[in-house]
């Protein structure tokens, strides 16, 4: 099968696409963050994007496209939380029917957000079933289109629109970046702004965060090939736990990333208290976790250096989001 690979065009086309159905989300600071970080941050606010994540991006970009005939059949996805409720909404505004498979270990937050937008969720157990091999069997069994968390040529287009928009925003306050950190799960996301930063802001350096058991990316970066994890203990990151990098998106990632860096669970309940003292925003910890990665002092990042971060979702649990408490003021 040949790999259909988007370019910085697709971007610009999603774009057009998502104008007036995609919020433009805020580019945000803080003294306290950037005196702790030792740089200037600009926080990329996702959260309050449509469905709490930037999911809802490559979600619609994606549904937008079928035809008369797909969009009566409906859409198959699979997603432990974020990618699913952005394609339950997309769909719901599309007229579509959807259903999302998904982990029994989803947060119930997530859960409760897919199924409010009218999605099925068909639940399996992560330790016996492959989530990409059920996913298939439904859309063949159903005859319904599979939609991709991240490995799609139209989704990862719809989620460089995030970095088109943000470099609007620096150039309106005549920042240059410097670098820029975003999550890295399966990789969808940061495709997508690599497109966009190659063509608009090639001196900037991209840089990703992955949770420690999860570091797929970094360890594929490392052989120059794509890496598959071994099973891992759960991560409170539930958004960033691919076992591997896409193949699409390692194409992308593996030539213009420039580095990542593992962070903890603690890293980002920190970083999640944090935002929630300066800014008011609630995090979950995978949409924490390059805020985490700035606030750690990277060796090759600069002091004074003017960077963006990424904040991609906030759909958290409040068993989990408690656990911020112990960070308070630390």
């Amino acid at each position: 099968m040949v790999l259909e690979i988007p370019t910085y065009l697709d971007v610009v086309a999603a774009r057009a696409r998502l104008k007036g159905h995609a919020h433009v989300t805020p580019l945000l600071r803080h003294d306290l963050l950037d005196e702790l970080s030792g740089v200037n941050l600009f926080l990329k606010n996702e959260t309050v994007q449509k469905s709490g994540a930037f999911k809802y991006r490559g979600a619609y970009s994606r549904l937008s496209l079928l035809n008369k005939a797909e969009r009566k059949a409906g859409v198959v996805a699979f997603s432990s939380g974020n990618h699913a409720q952005g394609v339950a909404l997309a769909a719901k505004e599309l007229g579509i029917s959807a259903t999302i498979v998904m982990p029994s270990t989803a947060p119930l937050k997530k859960k409760q957000g897919t199924l409010s937008h009218g999605a099925k969720i068909v639940e399996y157990d992560p330790a016996t079933t492959e989530r990409e091999k059920l996913g298939a069997e439904i859309a063949r069994k159903d005859g319904r289109i599979l939609v991709p968390p991240f490995d799609d040529k139209y989704v990862i287009a719809g989620q460089g629109t995030c970095a088109v928009e943000l470099l609007e925003q620096c150039a309106e306050l005549n920042i240059a970046p410097d670098a820029l950190i975003t999550p890295v799960g399966g990789g969808g996301l940061c495709a997508g702004i690599n497109l966009v930063f190659e063509q608009l802001s090639p001196h900037t350096k991209i840089y990703g965060g992955e949770p420690v058991n999860y570091d797929d990316h970094a360890k594929s970066l490392l052989a120059g090939k794509r890496v598959t994890n071994p099973p891992a203990p759960l991560s409170l990151c539930d958004a960033l736990m691919s076992p591997a990098p896409g193949e699409i998106t390692f194409l992308i990632n593996q030539r213009l990333l420039s580095g990542i860096f593992p962070m903890t669970d603690e890293d980002c309940l920190r970083a999640m208290a944090l935002a929630k003292e300066t800014l008011d925003i609630t995090l979950e910890p995978g949409g924490a976790i390059a805020l985490a990665a700035a606030l750690s002092r990277p060796k090759n990042i600069p002091s004074k250096s003017n960077i963006v971060v990424i904040l991609s979702g906030g759909n958290v649990d409040e068993a989990v989001f408690a656990r911020t408490k112990h960070y308070e003021n630390k």
